[in-house]
């Protein structure tokens, strides 16, 4: 396994570099300590090219500025909290907001925001970034001290492999996701829409005008959300379904069947890439960047809508006030631990 390592930028006088891991199949994660943040993955196409397949800022500036949440480790909850607020042991809690009412994404500092520190180990058959980070009590007003390790790994399996880990010493909320997007052609000016995708999902759930979920979970079957078969992204996209048509795509969760192995996959018939993935969460948020991001640019231009699709694995949304969304309490004495495998191959 390659390491190599550049200066990515700086960030408060801070040098911040990116690290890069290659496997000897051509496949290579770069990933920088701000936000423990995935900046590129690299892989080859059914004719030995190379590309990028995911979407990513150019540098660290842009990320500061503008907080895409391409590629970054996304906490303390990812998703909503409803009006910020959630109640634990009997304390009644209000977290930062900073999307309308709601906290998004672990609030205005979040997870994405912070600088954390990272140690590099290599083996011969595959490479860890080990990030690390102390949220200190009270940061955006969540509770406890939450000691935080976060690893990459890339194998020689073409396996990119996250593992959360977090422990705390007071009862508090922790749900991280990694908010990857991907664009399997290789070319971020290209739209996903004809990326297929099949999901072991059976249920969805359905959202509120402020993308909150309603705590309905919803049979897909023979709806535009029902992926049990490969279908192509433009049928759900350009579907007629009320919620699809407002947000412009999908920005739904889907619930995952609990079973061993993978639980879904996405693929570019073009390039012949495809992405698997496997986890131990009961939910994977499909985010088809429904909008135009012009604040920055990617190689001289604006990000178009559906530039990239999300596989943002973690409990439901909005768990702590929605019953039987599952458990996002972490207490003290407990270590929670997650993982998260992305499988990168080739659909002849």
């Amino acid at each position: 396994m390659e390491l190599t390592t550049s200066v990515f930028g700086k960030v408060n006088g801070v040098e911040v570099n990116e690290y890069t891991l290659t496997n000897s199949k051509g496949v290579s994660l770069s990933a920088i300590p701000y936000g423990a943040t995935l900046t590129k993955l690299v892989t080859p196409d059914k004719n030995g090219n190379k590309a990028t397949i995911t979407v990513n800022a150019d540098n660290l500036d842009d990320i500061v500025a503008n907080r895409p949440f391409y590629g970054a480790t996304i906490g303390r909850v990812a998703g909503r909290i409803a009006k910020g607020q959630f109640s634990l042991s009997g304390k009644d809690y209000q977290v930062d907001i900073n999307e309308g009412d709601n906290m998004l994404h672990g609030g205005p500092e979040g997870l994405d925001t912070k600088l954390w520190t990272v140690d590099v180990e290599t083996a011969k058959n595959e490479g860890k970034l080990v990030f690390t980070y102390l949220s200190p009590d009270g940061e955006n007003n969540f509770p406890g001290n939450l000691s935080l390790k976060t690893t990459f790994t890339l194998t020689e399996d073409n396996e990119w492999i996250i593992d959360y880990e977090a422990t705390t010493d007071q009862t508090t909320l922790y749900n991280p996701t990694n908010h990857v997007y991907f664009n399997l052609t290789g070319d971020v000016k290209q739209s996903i829409a004809n990326h297929r995708m099949k999901l072991k999902s059976k249920y969805y759930a359905t959202l509120l005008d402020d993308n909150l979920p309603t705590g309905d979970l919803v049979k897909s079957e023979g709806t535009p959300f029902d992926f049990s078969t490969y279908k192509s992204l433009s049928e759900a996209i350009h579907s007629d379904d009320s919620e699809i048509k407002r947000l412009n795509g999908l920005d739904h969760p889907f619930v995952l069947e609990q079973d061993e192995g993978v639980k879904g996959s996405v693929y570019d018939p073009e390039s012949g890439r495809e992405v698997f993935f496997d986890t131990d969460c009961n939910s994977v948020v499909i985010f088809t960047h429904n909008g135009e991001v012009d604040s920055m640019e990617i190689d001289g231009e604006s990000i178009r809508e559906h530039a990239g699709i999300t596989l943002e694995t973690q409990t439901l949304p909005d768990a702590v006030n929605q019953p039987g969304f599952g458990n996002i309490v972490l207490q003290p004495g407990e270590t929670f631990r997650s993982t998260t495998t992305y499988t990168f191959g080739i659909k002849e």
